[in-house]
């Protein structure tokens, strides 16, 4: 009988998490223990390590998701797995999972089979509660504004231009808008207001593009929370909000410490979704896995058009990453839906419909191409694969000057891994990278956004409504306008549209409105119908989830 991942991950023999350590070069002085099998890594211990060489970095993207599934996630563990059974030092840094998916319908963020990373079920729920810290810190943030205003209002603050909005994390759809300060003076001064999924506050943001405790600190005070009546921005310094924000963050700042089943070393950090946020782990786990591992593998969500674009033009911009090669996961299965078949139909041959589909792996191939950097397509494995189809995906990437791998590590674990692994290693050694961010900061806000949906998406055109016309030049008017774009777009679809799969053609964008998120660094565009507060389906992944008398998790994946 096949094993389920959580069966998989409570079956597994875990190191206690001071030998992980020790594989990389850290001692139990360095660690801040939660348990036995997590720890934090101390900024002391992170100090210590700047002068020492980077290994390379490599980023693990995907094509545009279905519900067929990619399994990103579970490919980066297992490549970094392989890489390590072929005799190289291979860290992961990785993002943590949200509570919202997990109870929802995407399910967690651990890997899968045996490319997992334990302990599964602390990652998957509330871990060492790096984002419960970001959830309060953003909430205190919204209690000071409101308190502010009803202690007299001494910024003037405009509540029709209030910004900061509450966040949980779960997907709560009642939540996306309400009103608050109702039932009179004493409660507050009514507004309307609205909560956001805590991964895609900017709290998370500035978390993972901070590079210590004091640039945190700094980017906490400059985030803009409101607007005056004189249309001056009203951040959290002046709100005197910042220093217990940073209090708040003190410990979630410092990255985890965890373990794949094969004792493999994982950073996992930092959390934001790549379609309504920037979508990549923190800055300071990935440079510690860079500073322990000869190789550092990391993830930015969902396909090249949205996490794999926002890390290279937006993450490595800012700190200064320059990425070696790109690993770009697909399916057959995903593929064929891409190309038009159903769901149901996956199992069956289909050629035609596989080299429809194959245009959306095309697109993101393309993609990582213009920003000079060499890459490899991995093919996560599914029984159903016929060789007919494999092969045809072989053909058209060798066309396309791309090396093709099968990875089958959710079966296999490292093993299954090794053809990948051995890939990469040869790309690393014969193809040079050349990184080069897409657009110049220079460039006028509309003219960055034109470019990434032009040449990331493959728009025919951009179009903006009024309101984000005249926020354009408003954010211009306040020196805002050198800042890179961070694009809150589906994830299904090249367009901003879901239902169009493959690779559309003759489309439009349309950007409903532009939030600054000047502690982060960035500009957040909102294009077609994407929310930033999800919902649950009609069938949450919650109702099959439960715990025994003796504490054994079951429905968790």
């Amino acid at each position: 009988m096949m094993l389920t991942d959580v069966e998989i991950a409570q079956s597994a023999k875990m190191k206690p998490i001071q030998e992980i350590a020790k594989k990389v070069g850290l001692d139990e002085d360095d660690l801040e223990l939660y348990g036995k099998y997590k720890a934090k890594i101390s900024l002391e211990a992170i100090g210590k390590l700047k002068e020492r060489e980077d290994g390379k970095l490599i980023l693990v993207t995907a094509i545009n998701p279905t519900p067929a599934g990619e399994g990103k996630t579970t490919t980066m563990i297992g490549l970094s797995q392989a890489l390590n059974k072929l005799g190289k030092k291979s860290v992961v840094a990785m993002r943590e999972p949200s509570l919202g998916p997990c109870f929802g319908i995407k399910g967690g963020a651990a890997g899968g089979g045996y490319a997992q990373v334990v302990p599964m079920e602390d990652i998957n729920l509330h871990f060492t509660g790096d984002i419960h810290a970001i959830t309060t810190a953003n909430n205190l943030i919204a209690a000071m504004l409101d308190n502010s205003i009803q202690q007299g209002n001494p910024l003037n603050i405009d509540t029709r231009q209030i910004v900061w909005k509450r966040c949980v994390d779960l997907n709560d759809r009642a939540l996306r808008h309400i009103v608050v300060g109702l039932g009179g003076k004493v409660n507050g001064v009514p507004r309307e207001d609205g909560f956001d999924i805590s991964v895609a506050s900017e709290v998370m943001a500035i978390l993972c593009l901070a590079t210590s405790l004091e640039d945190l600190k700094q980017r906490a005070g400059r985030m803009i929370v409101a607007y005056n009546y004189d249309g001056e921005p009203v951040t959290v310094d002046d709100i005197q909000a910042t220093g217990a924000v940073a209090l708040l963050l003190k410990d979630a700042i410092k990255p985890n410490l965890v373990q794949t089943l094969d004792h493999t070393p994982v950073f996992v950090h930092g959390g934001p979704f790549a379609n309504i946020a920037h979508g990549c782990n923190s800055v300071m786990a990935t440079k510690l896995a860079m500073k322990l591992g000869d190789y550092a593998i990391t993830e930015a969500g969902f396909g090249a058009d949205l996490g794999a674009e926002k890390f290279l033009d937006i993450k490595c911009r800012q700190a200064g990453l320059k990425p070696d090669a790109v690993v770009i996961v697909a399916t057959v299965r995903a593929l064929k839906m891409h190309g038009g078949v159903n769901k149901a139909d996956l199992a069956q041959e289909n050629l035609d419909a596989l080299r429809k589909g194959i245009e959306n792996l095309e697109k993101h191939i393309e993609n990582i191409h213009k920003y000079h950097l060499p890459s490899v397509v991995a093919i996560n494995a599914f029984p159903t694969d016929s060789e007919a189809e494999l092969q045809l995906l072989r053909d058209i990437c060798q066309q396309k000057g791309v090396d093709v791998a099968i990875s089958e590590v959710w079966a296999k674990g490292a093993d299954g891994g090794i053809d990948l692994a051995e890939k990469l290693l040869n790309v690393l050694e014969t193809k040079e990278a050349h990184f080069e961010p897409l657009y110049d900061l220079d460039l006028s806000i509309a003219d960055k956004i034109k470019v990434i949906a032009r040449e990331i998406y493959g728009a025919d055109d951009v179009t903006f409504t009024k309101k984000v016309i005249n926020k354009m030049k408003k954010y211009e008017a306040q020196g805002l306008g050198k800042l890179p774009i961070c694009v809150a777009k589906t994830q299904y679809s090249l367009s901003d549209d879901p239902t169009l799969l493959g690779r559309p053609t003759g489309f439009v964008v349309k950007i409903n409105d532009l939030i600054p998120n000047t502690g982060a660094g960035f500009l957040v565009a909102i294009s077609g119908d994407i929310m930033r507060m999800p919902g649950l389906p009609k069938k949450p992944a919650a109702v099959n989830m439960d715990i025994d008398e003796d504490g054994k998790i079951v429905g968790l994946f």
